[in-house]
């Protein structure tokens, strides 16, 4: 049960049913747990509209809640609110019920079952990943699963940059200085080598340029042997990539890239001239928002056209952008799709999504945006070393890995082949948590130290705290599916275990409907620090009886918890650290 959701149209109901008015309840968890556990604050706007004492509207609203058995305490505070305390009883019932669905610990699914597309990752064949790749990837990752999770039907699609000029310096490259058997066995660098090789002789050789134009002209007019040039730099780079995203634990249900809307782009700009959303302008088909009808004045404002073709003839990937989604429509007839992608791409979004819109497209399209990865200084972290040379990725996580191992060897006292073994797991998941605990829109600073501590609000510590409530069931012997006994809320740091636990629904669901990972990071740091107090002040193997059945309960529910809300996240939950 979405408990908030639920205290939410209680609270509507008992004001329809106390005001005769319908009206929203404004319903705010309390910042102090002294004053009760939620807060109805709609009732001080109604006294406005009504010209009425609010504090004596607000004790009608607060008798009809009391009548209901999920409330104990329902109290008039300030100039209006409503306290409201929760039965332990009824809260106790809540766990209890949650306890017992395995599948789900209690999250309900959505009743609105979408068809949605994120858009994420997404980066160059020929090209290392490097860091500025993370973000994408891991957000858009956790975003696929948050939302398949809460029932909806995803699509996560990785649309690569397979298309474009880079590929006529590529054909021309290889030919001059590939090495087929470096390609073979490590073809992503051998490929960048001789891009960088290229693109170089390109700018001092006009003759070459002109060349490496030619065979480009050649590839997109189905050039049988550019072709399979072009086919096996995208086999390669696709499996160089797979091995990365393998590590990362991600999937893609699709890999289309640009390549797959090409044969689209001219009847896209066709459409677009018939329909008098773009136009000729120095020989050029632009989008010119200013001339359009029912534009957002801000877009409207922008000197900057939105070019979908340009005078040459090439179209750009903003072409292959409106493509994309007329083709998302029609194949997967999608209710939304999400683009994961940095803020600086905001003004594109801005302007495809009101091209999409004046073609009347009826599908919601949102800009997923996100921050910027900085350096301890507070500036963009660099893609390449002092040296010139690029830091992939693969080596960040080869550090992350190496940096967890130690911590674990040096500051755990874990023995090697422990440590050794869970590296991948405690390094790989604190990358992954150190992005995902942030506000996406904000930047963060990549900090290695900060990711794989071992306290406060970093990945190895909620991974730990998975670890000892798997202590203590192996410890006692217990079998958790065998655990069935009543929950029951009378400790005050128990009392305070089942309040978090409880919202953990409301949690899942509201990450998923905002596209906000971080949202279950605060929950899951936030239930580790109530689960140390409730371990550190109530005994549990030591208890008897139905207390001793109860508080196993709440370890196990934590546990199933702990390990849910990560693998949402993409996250391994160890049972030994």
């Amino acid at each position: 049960m979405r408990i908030e959701v639920f205290l939410d149209q209680l609270a509507q109901q008992a004001i329809k049913d106390a005001l005769d008015l319908e009206a929203p309840a404004v319903l705010r968890p309390t910042q102090d747990p002294k004053h009760g556990d939620y807060q109805v604050n709609g009732v001080m706007g109604l006294a406005k509209r009504l010209k009425k004492n609010p504090r004596e509207l607000a004790a009608g609203v607060a008798e009809k809640l009391v009548a209901h058995e999920a409330i104990s305490e329902a109290t008039v505070a300030g100039p209006g609110f409503v306290n409201l305390r929760l039965d332990e009883a009824w809260l106790a019932g809540l766990l209890d019920a949650a306890h017992a669905d395995r599948e789900r610990d209690g999250v309900d699914a959505s009743e609105a079952k979408k068809t949605i597309v994120v858009d994420f990752s997404s980066p160059n064949i020929a090209k290392q990943m490097h860091v500025g790749h993370l973000r994408s990837t891991i957000i858009g990752d956790a975003i696929v699963r948050l939302l398949r999770f809460v029932g909806h039907e995803v699509i996560g699609d990785n649309h690569l940059g397979d298309w474009g000029t880079q590929f006529g310096l590529l054909i021309v490259g290889m030919r001059e200085w590939g090495d087929e058997a470096a390609l073979e066995a490590d073809p992503v660098p051998e490929l960048e080598r001789v891009y960088k090789l290229a693109s170089a002789k390109a700018k001092e050789d006009e003759a070459f340029a002109e060349s490496a134009r030619a065979e480009l002209a050649k590839l997109q007019q189905g050039d049988a042997e550019n072709r399979a040039l072009w086919e096996k730099f995208v086999a390669v780079s696709k499996r160089s990539l797979n091995a990365l995203y393998a590590r990362l634990d991600v999937e893609f249900d699709e890999w289309l890239g640009e390549s797959a809307y090409d044969d689209m782009l001219p009847g896209v700009v066709e459409t677009l001239l018939e329909k008098k959303i773009a136009r000729e302008d120095q020989g050029a088909i632009c989008v010119f928002f200013n001339e359009l009808e029912g534009v957002p004045g801000k877009l409207a404002k922008q000197e900057v056209p939105f070019i979908v073709r340009k005078g040459d003839g090439a179209f750009l990937y903003s072409t292959s952008d409106i493509a994309t989604v007329l083709y998302r429509k029609e194949r997967w007839d999608a209710d939304e799709s999400l683009y994961v992608v940095g803020q600086p791409q905001k003004q594109h979004f801005q302007q495809l999504f009101e091209v999409v819109r004046q073609l009347g497209v009826e599908m919601k399209l949102e800009h997923v945006e996100f921050g910027s990865v900085l350096n301890a200084e507070g500036k963009l972290i660099r893609t390449r070393s002092a040296d010139g040379k690029p830091i992939t990725l693969a080596s960040l996580l080869d550090e992350a890995e190496e940096r967890a191992e130690q911590k674990m060897l040096e500051e755990q006292k874990l023995d090697a082949e422990l440590a050794a073994s869970l590296k991948k797991t405690v390094g790989i998941g604190a990358v992954k948590y150190a992005d995902l605990k942030q506000n996406r829109t904000s930047d963060y600073k990549f900090d290695f130290d900060k990711m794989v501590a071992f306290e406060g609000n970093a990945g190895p510590y909620l991974q730990y705290q998975h670890a000892r409530c798997c202590s203590i069931l192996r410890k006692g012997e217990i079998d958790p599916s065998g655990l069935g006994g009543a929950i029951t809320l009378a400790h005050d740091d128990e009392k305070a275990l089942g309040r978090r636990l409880a919202k953990f629904p409301d949690v899942v669901h509201a990450a998923a409907e905002q596209a906000m990972p971080h949202y279950i990071t605060d929950h899951l740091y936030a239930l580790a620090r109530d689960y140390s107090a409730f371990f550190t002040n109530c005994q549990v193997l030591k208890s008897e009886g139905a207390q001793r059945e109860s508080r196993l309960a709440l370890v196990n529910l934590t546990r199933r918890q702990m390990k849910r809300g990560l693998g949402l996240l993409g996250i391994e939950a160890p049972e030994r650290m």
